[in-house]
């Protein structure tokens, strides 16, 4: 497919928040991609560039050996407001899973010392997706992600998403260091995992000593209408990963745990150079500030139902769709042909989204400050452009 150059169309600091990219020639696109989910105060939030600009001139990168004021005040809101004790920063969400991997097998060799074979092994799930690095791509479900580069990181055992059974299994053998699962899938097809599931793996891991983690760099940080997705289920982890919102668009990542887990890991066993800087970390406050405001949270949330009853009112009757799903802004419309076609007759209609799962999935993650009438907009592009699918047949 071929890619369009988009930038943003200048002033960008406007005071109006902006769900727009406009293209090199001037034509106006709404942004329902959102950088994969990352953009999700829109392009050019105001506040977001002034306490970017204002840290630029304070300071930019200081060396790990110390901390930054922005750093630490960028990881008490989380600590506050979740199951977390400790937080580590990275540069990106595949990171974050390294440094998940790294601490549960850290974590098993110290709380149990007298075991003879510490855990080592990690269960995930089909449609899973943990990121692109060595130990990351080997906790991602889709081969053509692996099998370019093996052999990647042994002792990983794919299960189905959602089975109890066997799931509850093999935690019991002993061999788990930990278990990873996203409580909604994204790039797997925005597939929601079950109260009853997620409840399973926790009492499982509590039984066996495995860690549970929740794998939470797409659908976290607002997306799903809480600040963290598996609020909506009751179960908390013992690490969570984040990602792609948290900055506004710059890199960062982090791996959110307990004292317990944090207590396993010894200064300068896991480090990096530019994670958590201080104009990351002020970039990442200037968001947060906005999207862990209840008033905020509740927006996504009404947004959301009400996009997909509008989705599901004006394309469900098309045999090609056939199913409208999802949780706040991550909605996923699941077609019976790829949606490539859709896509690109999207983009040239001036409506930008994404695919999911086999490439039959639309995947719609827009900005959480977007507008009802924004996201009218969009299902009537969809509903359009439809007519393309036919050619798919």
């Amino acid at each position: 497919m071929a890619m369009t150059s988009l930038h943003l169309k200048p002033p960008i600091c406007t005071g109006t928040r902006s769900c727009k990219l406009y293209d090199p020639e001037g034509r106006e696109y709404l942004d329902l991609y959102s950088g994969i989910a990352v953009n999700s105060l829109g392009h050019g939030d105001p506040d977001w560039i002034r306490v970017v600009t204002e840290q630029a001139h304070t300071l930019t990168h200081v060396s790990n050996a110390f901390y930054s004021i922005p750093q630490v005040e960028l990881a008490k809101p989380p600590v506050a407001c979740s199951f977390a004790d400790r937080v580590f920063f990275s540069n990106s969400g595949t990171e974050a899973n390294e440094a998940a991997i790294k601490f549960a097998r850290k974590f098993q060799r110290y709380s149990f010392p007298d075991k003879k074979e510490p855990a080592t092994e990690f269960i995930s799930f089909t449609n899973s997706f943990h990121g692109r690095t060595m130990g990351a791509v080997a906790l991602t479900s889709k081969e053509h992600y692996r099998s370019p580069f093996e052999p990647v990181m042994p002792g990983v055992t794919f299960l189905e998403y959602g089975n109890i059974d066997a799931a509850g299994k093999l935690i019991q053998s002993g061999k788990i260091a930990a278990v990873f699962v996203e409580p909604i899938q994204g790039e797997g097809g925005v597939h929601s995992a079950t109260k009853e599931f997620l409840q399973s793996l926790r009492g499982a891991c509590d039984d066996s000593g495995s860690l549970l983690v929740f794998d939470e760099v797409q659908c976290s940080l607002g997306r799903t209408g809480y600040l963290w997705a598996h609020e909506a289920y009751g179960v908390v982890p013992d690490i969570m990963t984040l990602a792609k919102p948290l900055a506004g668009g710059l890199p960062i990542g982090a791996a959110l745990v307990t004292e317990k887990v944090a207590a396993s890991i010894k200064h300068g066993e896991h480090g990096s150079t530019f994670a958590g800087g201080p104009l990351i970390c002020a970039a990442g406050l200037a968001v947060l500030d906005k999207i862990s405001k209840p008033e905020f949270l509740l927006s996504v949330s009404n947004k959301g139902q009400y996009f997909k009853e509008l989705l599901t009112r004006k394309l469900g009757a098309n045999p090609h769709v056939k199913e409208v799903r999802g949780f706040g802004l991550i909605v996923g419309v699941e077609l019976d042909v790829s949606a490539s076609t859709l896509v690109d007759a999207c983009r040239n209609s001036g409506l930008l989204i994404i695919t999911a799962g086999k490439g039959n999935v639309l995947r719609l993650v827009p900005p959480l400050i977007i507008s009802k009438p924004e996201l009218e907009h969009a299902a009537d592009v969809l509903l359009e452009c439809l007519p393309v699918l036919d050619a798919s047949d």
